[in-house]
């Protein structure tokens, strides 16, 4: 019986003709052979490139204004890189718990899921801000030191299409998200939900 089937299982090929039994002596033979097999890279090639292109949403230098900037701008090319882009960047910035309803849009909304968040963007009143042609602030406020307002007057790229939006933006306070502005809402100036949506 060979000294592997006592006290190991049984050695990879590779290795098993290396070593050599016990010999008279009572020594091991062994073979000092440097391995032929590529180490394995558990960080891919692209790696780095990957860490670049993160997905786009709040950054710590980011003010409350760019945080509104970059959200309409995502929105007026909503579509690229891909279908409804602009919305998930919009979904990122938006600061409320996904297992609790929210007024993010005004009335109380279950929003966790982000289909339903995408399907609003899609109604009448709100589908003004995807590929929009035209924005101008209409006016800013800092309410609180952490809690922010801009109104935006948007021009759809329908005929005579124009809405006025407001958001609210607030500086997440502790936390993993310490610093960062959020959005609280964005709401339409009309009353967009009087005859209910269903969502």
């Amino acid at each position: 019986m060979s000294f592997w089937s006592l006290v190991l299982p049984s050695p990879p090929s590779s290795l098993s003709a290396k070593l050599k039994p016990f010999n008279d002596s009572g020594r091991l033979h062994r073979h000092l052979v440097r391995a032929s097999s590529d180490v394995p890279d558990f960080l891919s090639a692209d790696w780095l490139e990957s860490r670049r292109k993160r997905p786009f949403g709040p950054r710590l230098d980011f003010s409350a204004g760019d945080a509104v900037r970059h959200q309409l701008d995502a929105l007026k090319y909503n579509d690229h890189p891909r279908d409804d882009y602009g919305i998930e960047v919009m979904y990122r910035f938006a600061g409320f718990d996904p297992f609790e309803r929210s007024t993010y849009f005004g009335p109380f909304f279950d929003l966790g899921q982000f289909e339903r968040f995408r399907r609003i963007f899609h109604h009448s009143s709100y589908r003004v801000l995807l590929g929009h042609k035209d924005r101008k602030i209409l006016s800013s406020l800092f309410v609180e030191e952490n809690r922010f307002k801009q109104r935006i007057w948007i021009q759809g790229n329908r005929p005579e299409e124009e809405e006025i939006f407001e958001f609210t933006m607030f500086q997440r306070i502790g936390g993993s998200w310490d610093g960062y502005w959020l959005t609280e809402s964005l709401l339409h100036d009309g009353d967009v939900f009087s005859g209910g949506m269903a969502y």
